[in-house]
């Protein structure tokens, strides 16, 4: 892997070289190097090769019309090395929104803006065993790519300037402004691969996307306005092999024989325990036992010899499975999980508005809303399993998640620069985001017959209001010195919404509501005794216990100074004091440098404190649902840390996360070469780390007061497992980040060259923060799990990088990058020794991979372009799971990891039109 890395890394450096030694008549490069950037400082006429902080500028309206890409996340994810996301599956509402990360860290340790305004967060709380599990990022596919003319990735702690997130960094949204005319273009595009279609081959996966941006003027004086139009459609993909597990059991090859008489054996159930009813279910599985032509004499024989119903039981629980299958004229693949993207239609408007009025002021505004409708599946629930009701569902059933995700935001502001210099800037940024769970094709079991098939679950919902005023002013003081002050008040309001009561209640045998006192025996169970489970499956409703709308308030102010002492030396600084209404308040600051060796050598140091303060999301939300667990299905309560049963186990309430950070590079330019290249290294500590903790089961025998009030929350709340939020860990994290770019124009010729790598390590420092009730009862391993670990330290490829090549030759156009992914570590899923027992010291490792794009485009005509191309042109996957874990052929590549996804190859035609 080494070899290929270094292959990797001095191939565009000896591209270069050779590109040097033969440049024509030493002509130079007329490109730009330098970009005027928005983020990292408060003034204006800063280039992102004077900075004293890593800012990486991307042309995304260039881009867009080469890139097989065509969302925020995955452009980002395919040009940004120091970014990492990927789309998720069979992770209930993660699977509609994909978790993002910045320099290793989590997915809401990286604050969003659009233009220099803060972005909210989505609704959702990723609870379930994927990357960025405990997290709240933000919704950047609500947002059009489309509308973009750039983005801005600040790669340096940012928390004294910008606020609560930006631990890790910044990615700055700028909008297009462009007047007079109309732009669109319209793709359609398809997966075509071995793998495609649960490995049987063909097309799966297809999306058509129409985009559209129209721009005119507003008045004589800059005035304009910008808008968007974006419609996305794309089908689910299917990454699963045949499933290998037993699927029917010598009962269900019985009750589907009496089925086709038109005699259900269910119907016998509710009064299993009464002698007729039991007399008459025994007579009836006897009966058409007789009729199942692949029962052997010798099984027919003990089925005969049978008196009661527990006899039978023990006897028709053996597998049948594959002459079932036959019977029923089916195959395994019938009854595969949906293993990949999930179906999406995603439409989103965006407008950007800039108003002059009375001498220098100006009135802005901007935002949009998107709709979102997906489609996911979770796991197959078998006919042989408690959990169907065979009745209903004679060969099981795959329920689905549909979400319905609406985002709506508007920023509304005034500017102007007064007569003696001031910059004046006044905003309100509202954002709102819901997300509403409506689960299809499944089942309340305990309800039997009555169950309807589909459910409304309940809502998310998140909405900020961020009030800012911005001053900043210019002073002739040494070589120039912009000093800035500000002020914020944001106002966070959570909801949960609680689903239709038969989302989540259990019933018993005569249909009323299950509850505490209820007798197993007035609960309804399948053949075998195992009593059917209530509420809708694979996502069970938000309850009345779980209805929040809690909201929280937060007040910051900061200053900020940048000073040219010398033409040579740049200071920068900044302090920042916030209060939040729910834990108190943080002041940080952040001081960074650069000194220019000569025009062409800039060294550049910084060093800040930094914040998160817990979202309102992470303080809130509570609810009972199904998870994968523990190798199992478990009903898992994540409890608020302010409940009863957190308190119990000693689990203290969150708090901010703090962090220091450290950095240091230099830029290198050559502009008669067209060349560039940036080097930073990088240090995060972070303490006081929130992660969702592992699942703490019920006691078996307690041992005190507590742990039996522990064991009656489990029981009363219906749930075989909790977890919580808490400040669980301190990190630190390591990092390297390489950027080289290279422009060259000779004549019609044009040539771009970028290669970008990040190398990162992230690690726990110190103790696990756990109270002695947790190390008195053995439980810390639960608090901060090895599962935990793996997440927060090796998930995610700690080695990317990216080289790309643009090349134009008239009316045609050439875009390759290859993209390396480092190895990740499996979380969640231990190695097995050979003589067959878990090794929780070892992780399944999945290698480093590269992933190439190759995109061709032709201008047409002045109006018109066609470009087609590939995503993933090799059709490269991650590694396979071992055989022994890939949960019965299902997941033969692991979703635990955060790596490039698992869709292969994707290949598109796309035509682009300007007027």
């Amino acid at each position: 892997m080494k070899r290929k890395l270094l292959a990797f890394v001095l191939l565009p450096v000896l591209g270069l070289a050779q590109e040097k030694k033969d440049s024509l008549d030493g002509q130079k490069d007329k490109l730009k190097l330098k970009e005027v950037v928005a983020v990292g400082s408060r003034s204006n006429n800063r280039t992102n090769t004077n900075t004293p902080v890593p800012i990486d500028v991307f042309d995304i309206e260039k881009q867009s019309v080469l890139l097989p890409q065509t969302n925020i996340n995955q452009v980002l994810n395919s040009i940004a090395p120091s970014f990492t996301s990927t789309v998720q599956t069979i992770a209930d509402g993660t699977d509609h929104l994909d978790p993002a990360q910045l320099r290793g860290l989590g997915p809401d340790q990286t604050l969003v803006l659009i233009e220099g305004k803060r972005r909210h967060s989505s609704a959702l709380v990723n609870i379930n065993g994927s990357p960025g599990r405990g997290s709240v990022g933000t919704d950047l596919n609500a947002i059009p790519a489309y509308a973009l003319r750039r983005i801005e990735v600040l790669r340096d702690g940012a928390s004294a300037q910008y606020g609560s997130d930006a631990i890790a960094g910044v990615i700055n949204l700028r909008l297009k402004k462009a007047t007079k005319k109309l732009q669109g273009q319209v793709s359609y595009g398809a997966n075509l691969g071995t793998a495609t279609n649960d490995h049987t081959g063909g097309i799966d996966g297809n999306k058509v996307q129409l985009d559209l941006n129209y721009g005119n003027t507003i008045g004589n004086n800059g005035g304009f306005y910008n808008l968007t139009w974006s419609s996305q459609v794309r089908g689910k993909t299917s990454r699963a092999d045949a499933e290998q597990g037993n699927i029917f059991n010598a009962y269900n090859a019985i009750e589907n024989r009496a089925r086709k008489a038109n005699v259900d054996l269910s119907s016998y159930f509710q009064n299993i325990n009464t002698t007729s009813q039991g007399n008459e279910l025994i007579n009836q599985v006897k009966k058409y036992a007789s009729e199942v032509p692949y029962f052997s004499s010798s099984f027919l024989g003990q089925i005969q010899s049978a008196n009661s119903i527990s006899d039978l039981q023990t006897i028709l629980k053996e597998d049948f499975t594959d002459q079932e299958l036959q019977a029923r004229g089916l195959t395994r693949k019938d009854f595969n999980m949906q293993v990949g993207q999930s179906a999406l239609s995603n439409h989103q408007f965006f407008a950007n508005v800039s108003i002059p009025f009375y001498d220098d002021w100006k009135f802005y505004t901007f935002g949009g809303y998107s709709y979102r409708q997906g489609e996911s599946g979770g796991f197959y629930r078998r006919p042989n399993q408690s959990r169907t009701f065979t009745a209903v569902y004679p060969n099981g059933f795959l329920p689905k998640i549909g979400t319905t995700i609406q985002d709506l935001s508007n920023t509304t502001g005034i500017k102007t620069q007064f007569s003696n210099g001031w910059n004046f800037d006044l905003s309100n940024t509202y954002g709102k985001s819901n997300f509403k769970y409506t689960i299809k094709n499944t089942s309340n079991t305990s309800l039997r017959y009555k169950s309807p098939t589909e459910f409304d679950a309940g809502t998310l919902g998140f909405i900020q209001n961020t009030t800012n005023i911005d001053l900043d002013k210019d002073f002739d003081l040494f070589e120039g010195l912009n000093f800035a002050v500000g002020a914020e008040h944001r106002f966070e309001n959570y909801l949960i919404t609680p689903g239709e009561p038969l989302s989540f209640l259990s019933y018993d045998i005569n249909g009323n509501p299950q509850t505490s006192t209820t007798p197993n025996d007035q609960k309804p169970t399948d053949f075998f005794g195992s009593i059917l489970p209530g509420g809708s499956q694979v996502f069970s409703g938000f309850t009345e216990d779980s209805r929040t709308n809690e909201t929280r308030r937060s007040i910051g102010v900061y200053a900020e100074a940048g000073i040219d002492f010398t033409r040579r030396l740049l200071v920068d600084a900044a302090v920042r004091y916030e209060n939040y209404s729910d834990f108190g308040s943080t002041f940080n600051y952040k001081i960074a440098s650069r000194i220019k060796l000569d025009k062409n050598i800039n060294f550049r140091f910084a060093g800040s404190t930094g914040f998160r303060a817990p979202s309102i999301h992470q303080i809130y939300y509570n609810n009972v649902t199904t998870l994968f667990a523990a190798g199992e299905l478990l009903k898992v309560g994540t409890f608020r840390n302010d409940s009863q049963i957190a308190e119990l186990l000693g689990i203290p309430k969150l708090k901010q996360e703090t962090s220091k950070s450290v950095s240091s590079g230099f830029v290198w330019t050559a502009p008669q070469w067209g060349l560039m290249l940036t080097a930073d290294a990088y240090l995060i500590r972070i303490n006081n780390r929130i992660v969702l903790t592992d699942s703490f089961r019920p006691f078996g025998t307690p041992e005190n007061t507590s742990q039996q009030q522990i064991n009656d929350i489990f029981s009363n709340t219906g749930s075989n497992a909790a977890q919580f939020f808490a400040n669980a860990i301190n990190t630190e994290t390591k990092g390297l980040d390489i950027v080289i770019s290279h422009r060259k124009r000779i004549g019609d010729w044009r040539l771009e060259n970028n290669f970008a790598i990040n190398l990162n390590k992230t690690r726990k420092v110190g103790d696990v923060k756990a109270s002695s009730v947790l190390e008195k009862a053995g439980l810390v391993d639960k608090y901060f799990s090895e599962k935990s670990r793996v997440y927060a330290e090796e998930a995610f490829p700690r080695i990317k990088a990216a080289l790309s090549h643009n090349f134009t030759y008239k009316d045609w156009q050439l875009y390759l990058i290859n993209t390396y992914f480092g190895e990740v570590t499996g979380a969640g899923i231990y190695d097995i020794n050979k003589d067959g027992k878990v090794d929780f010291d070892e992780h399944p490792v999945y290698g480093a991979k590269v992933i190439t794009d190759l995109t061709v485009r032709k201008k047409i005509t002045e109006a018109f372009s066609l470009t087609v191309g590939a995503n993933n042109l090799f059709d490269i996957y991650p590694g396979k799971n071992d055989p022994t874990q890939n949960l019965n052929g299902q997941f033969i590549y692991t979703r635990s990891t955060s790596q490039f996804g698992l869709n292969g190859r994707y290949l598109f035609a796309r035509v682009d039109f300007s007027f």
